[in-house]
């Protein structure tokens, strides 16, 4: 799939100066920690819905529907892959304590804050729409895997959480409107879109003001940190980039994947290990370091498959 780099590195721009913003709000303290812990559940449960919902045309047509198929399967396949290299890599001799923080870190990018204003900004609808199938997948993992290894167990209830998340539903519901055509009243459809509008700028004023949290000096000290930074930004889109040509996946689909894979870590690392009682400085160091270190890295992917 052919990009324009002039659309992309625009878009880039605009994603860098909306971090900016959230990063100098919270130097001045008009955002603080639990202002950002409401708006980051109001994003995840109201706004990113919305936002998918909204991602499907409102007619029936044969092409979107294997969009959303192709982005459904290609996540499948990259999550085992990722999980597979994960486990070889960060074993307990790697860090005994934080092992799991690290395969998390891994596996996991920021698909949703980082993600979706990215694809809705570069591919517009089309590209939301197989972006809505692989989050399908990357929230069923979250709320699955994801919770798994901090609870370091395995439990039937995991799977169903997953299947309740508010995200899945809406793909589901989002599903239901586009294969029958269905229409919604006007106001309702209006209200929807909007609500779905303020997840780009939201979301990326949630990672600035984690950004300005942060003790630069100290985390890139750490060297498991970066190394582990390192792999997942380069080994990540490098994975999917294999997996999406050995399956044949269309060009659109494979530059999609390819790009949310090299995506930094998810800043849901963080929010669980807070909630689990983790190491949540190291954490905020994963998530902060890969943020930074993205910014070298994602353009250097572009240009290799744009």
């Amino acid at each position: 799939m052919l990009i324009d780099l002039n659309i992309f590195y625009s878009s880039l721009i605009a994603v860098a100066i909306m971090i900016a913003a959230g990063f100098a709000l919270g130097k001045a303290g008009w955002v603080d920690e639990h202002f950002n812990k409401k708006l980051i559940n109001l994003l995840l449960m109201v706004a990113m819905p919305c936002a998918l919902f909204s991602a499907f045309p409102e007619v029936f047509h044969i092409d979107a529907l294997w969009l959303f198929l192709w982005g459904l399967g290609s996540g499948a396949l990259i999550f085992l892959v990722m999980v597979v290299i994960s486990q070889l890599l960060f074993r307990p001799r790697f860090s005994r304590k934080n092992y799991f923080e690290y395969q998390f870190a891994f596996v996991f990018n920021n698909a949703v804050f980082l993600g979706y204003p990215l694809v809705s900004a570069i591919f517009g609808a089309d590209g939301l729409i197989s972006y809505a199938g692989f989050v399908v997948i990357f929230n069923l993992m979250l709320f699955g895997y994801g919770i798994m290894l901090f609870e370091k167990k395995f439990d039937v209830k995991h799977i169903g959480r997953a299947f309740i998340n508010p995200n899945i539903i809406a793909v589901l519901l989002g599903m239901l409107t586009f294969v029958f055509s269905l229409q919604l009243p006007a106001p309702l459809s209006a209200s929807i879109g909007y609500i779905g509008g303020i997840m780009t700028p939201l979301s990326l004023i949630c990672i600035g003001y984690m950004l300005s949290r942060a003790e630069l000096g100290k985390v890139f000290r750490n060297r498991k940190i970066v190394l582990t930074c390192v792999a997942q930004l380069i080994l990540g889109p490098l994975a999917a980039f294999g997996v999406m040509k050995l399956i044949g996946a269309p060009d659109s689909v494979l530059t999609i994947i390819v790009l949310i894979q090299a995506l930094p870590t998810a800043t849901t690392l963080g929010l669980f290990a807070e909630k689990y009682d983790r190491d949540t400085e190291n954490a905020s160091g994963l998530v902060v370091v890969s943020t930074i270190l993205s910014a070298l890295t994602l353009p250097a992917v572009a240009l290799l498959i744009l």
